[in-house]
């Protein structure tokens, strides 16, 4: 491992060197202070940088100007707790045992890549958010610090009633002041926005937005003053999220730390919307992603076209540490280091860089008969998506008769939820909530919103096979169980939380059960005809 991170600081250097940036005199010289921030729920396209005008967000286009813009980048599973799974362990969710589902018990013997960094003398914390929901111990039962210490001291009075009042900023900075002298240091900056429940027209009245400013409404929903409102809604989140970023830049060129520093900015996965959060469309997976590092990254504002996904943050972070994930006791990393494409070197001049990318799930929210998951396979290649859902029978945002509970309460659920009461099942509802056929297959390039499958058209019938067999080979090389008829597993882990354990038999029989993600409105009172598609 020595020979190959001096070998890539070695590429670094001489890039840097090429362009006139700053280098390092040698691969032995302290690595860069890392700040991680990842927002909660937002999704891909949603920043100034990457064109978008309603989401105003002039920290994060500092950041891919001063460094990279990523277009392809992907969490391999759309929901919290296994996303940051994936991003901590450089594994893939079907790799992770219990950790593939969302609120687990994260296992004893999979350890996170800032344990090992804390372990390995660097200063670790973090702000909020940092894996979660769920339950993580040791082997001896006591609590894991997954991401470091907690700095949550500071509050602040929220801009609505939306908005948490952590001042994460103010956490940031007592974080720096805390900081040992001559160790670096990684933060993770979790914020909790844009996450739901978000103050019904706050986009308007309080961000200064108008209805039209939205440039378009995704071919899944309604485009209506109500989806436009509750996307303002979820922008002036976004705003919130890159404002605390913005602070937290100040702060680095303040204690003249800026230089040394690398800025990564991205989110868990898609919006918090229907058909996008916890499921396995391109708005689901695909995630914002920039990097700056004024001493290490040359060529500053390149962008970046090679998909990459959360499970190359960990290799990426030892890289830096010069460890391996053998070196520290972790499970074998299925993601790359990041580090060649920093440099700026062309993939081919080492290993050549993944022209596609594996995504999936297991169980996530409750309110299925026996506490079963909605699971996927899919791969992402040259602008085609394939997925496979492996129980189809099954309702894919949740049972409707619970609230179709893996998708948040919100107005345009409830949009989408009422059109079908007034006036019977239509094309919002089947692609938000509807049941869903065994293969899906759909050309990104042309079709972003995944709305025009084409599985069963003759002209695709090679492509399909071709992604699905390659898929399949990979799946079985990284030893997923459901590749191996043993799925069942997934569904058979149970929940941390106990509250969760059996809850649609016990929501059925009567009990007081009330999951604060879902409006009592989203509980369906009649049976729904949908037959399978």
């Amino acid at each position: 491992m020595a020979a190959r991170a001096a070998h890539l600081w070695l590429l670094v250097v001489v890039v840097l060197l090429g362009v006139g940036g700053l280098a390092r005199a040698s691969s032995s010289q302290a690595p860069p202070n890392i700040l991680f921030a990842i927002a909660d729920d937002w999704g891909h396209g949603h920043a100034g940088a990457y064109g978008c005008r309603w989401v105003r967000t002039p920290a994060f286009d500092r950041v891919a100007q001063q460094g990279l813009l990523f277009h392809h980048a992907y969490t391999p599973n759309a929901k919290c707790a296994p996303s940051r799974a994936c991003i901590l362990t450089g594994r893939n969710p079907w790799q992770l045992g219990p950790a593939a589902n969302h609120v687990p018990f994260f296992p004893p013997t999979l350890k996170t890549f800032p344990e090992v960094l804390r372990e390995r003398g660097w200063w670790v914390g973090h702000t909020a958010k940092g894996w979660g929901p769920g339950i993580a111990t040791n082997a001896q039962g006591r609590a894991r610090a997954m991401t470091g210490q907690a700095f949550n001291r500071r509050s602040l009075t929220p801009p609505t009633t939306g908005i948490a009042a952590n001042d994460y900023a103010a956490n940031f900075a007592d974080f720096l002041d805390a900081a040992p002298a001559g160790r670096p240091w990684f933060f993770w900056y979790g914020a909790l926005e844009p996450h739901r429940g978000y103050e019904p027209g706050s986009g308007v009245a309080r961000g200064g937005k108008r209805l039209s400013d939205v440039d378009r409404v995704p071919g899944y929903w309604p485009d209506t003053a109500t989806v436009r409102g509750d996307m303002l809604d979820y922008a002036l989140e976004v705003e919130h999220f890159d404002a605390h970023l913005g602070r937290m830049l100040d702060e680095l060129e303040r204690r003249g730390l800026r230089a040394n520093t690398l800025v990564i900015v991205t989110s868990d996965h898609g919006m918090p919307f229907p058909r996008v959060k916890g499921q396995a469309y391109l708005a689901s997976n695909r995630v914002p992603l920039a990097m700056m590092w004024p001493a290490g990254i040359p060529g500053p504002g390149r962008e970046i076209a090679q998909p990459v996904s959360f499970i190359d943050f960990a290799p990426t972070m030892l890289e830096f540490a010069g460890l391996t994930a053998a070196d520290c006791g972790m499970d074998p990393f299925a993601g790359a280091s990041l580090l060649p494409l920093l440099a700026g070197v062309s993939p081919e001049a080492g290993a050549r860089w993944r022209d596609h990318i594996l995504i999936g799930k297991e169980r996530h929210d409750v309110g299925r008969p026996g506490d079963a998951g909605y699971p996927i396979r899919g791969i992402l290649q040259d602008g085609m998506l394939y997925l496979r859902n492996h129980a189809p029978d099954r309702w894919p945002a949740g049972n409707p008769e619970t609230g179709y509970l893996n998708c948040d309460a919100g107005a345009t659920k409830t949009e989408v939820l009422e059109a079908r009461r007034r006036a019977g099942a239509n094309r919002y509802w089947s692609l938000c909530f509807g049941r869903r056929p065994e293969e899906e297959l759909y050309d990104v390039r042309r079709d972003p919103d995944c709305v025009q499958n084409l599985a069963t058209d003759a002209a695709y019938a090679t492509r399909r096979r071709q992604l699905e067999q390659r898929m399949v080979t990979e799946l079985r090389a990284q030893e997923d169980p459901r590749m191996a008829g043993q799925g069942h597993v997934f569904d058979e882990y149970p929940y941390a939380a106990a509250e969760h354990r059996g809850f649609y038999e016990r929501f059925l029989r009567g009990e007081d059960l009330k999951p604060g993600w879902i409006s009592p409105a989203d509980v369906e009172r009649e049976p729904i005809p949908d037959p399978h598609p």
